[in-house]
């Protein structure tokens, strides 16, 4: 999977809706160049949840971790995501959802620690035609076991189709 980083247009990480620069067709684009004053990315090969198994599975695209505490998750979604009527099916959507909440919970955790998603839940705001969808999720609360998170899903026009909230519960091995 190529590298993903920075907005290429306007060379920052693009942060929902509500930011004008917005544009989830450049959101997560491979190679961006570096951008002076922007916070380093940490370490690909120290981030277990970027490339995890059901990212490289369904075609996900995790953005490095940055110092802003939002996660990006985007994808390229195209027919072999779509349910019968041609729109991307509602669990991907989901999947899309508790992978950028599952990274950014898991982000904060210590090497030695784990967790599992206890709830999810997903409000679908409209039907998403075949293109690219970008989650962009954050920590709304974290406890010593306990974490809450919330998520935005944006189509390709910077639409809102979907927002989610998990409940992650923290693991010691």
């Amino acid at each position: 999977m190529p590298e993903v980083g920075i907005c290429a247009q306007t060379r920052q990480l693009p942060l929902g809706r509500s930011d004008p620069k917005f544009n989830p067709r450049l959101a997560l684009r491979p190679n961006p160049p570096p951008v002076e004053g922007m916070p380093a990315p940490t370490d690909k090969s120290t981030d277990r949840f970027s490339e995890a198994p059901i990212s490289r599975l369904i075609g996900f695209e995790v953005a490095p971790a940055t110092d802003d505490e939002i996660t990006l998750v985007a994808l390229d979604a195209g027919q072999q995501h779509a349910n019968p009527m041609g729109r991307v099916h509602g669990g991907v959507i989901s999947a899309l959802a508790d992978a950028a909440m599952g990274t950014a919970y898991g982000r904060v955790l210590l090497d030695e620690e784990d967790f599992s998603t206890i709830e999810l839940k997903v409000n679908f705001m409209r039907p998403v035609k075949i293109g690219r969808i970008v989650a962009r999720a954050r920590m709304v609360q974290r406890g010593l076991r306990i974490g809450f998170l919330d998520c935005e899903i944006h189509d390709r026009r910077g639409k809102l189709v979907a927002t989610a909230t998990c409940t992650c519960m923290t693991i010691s091995s």
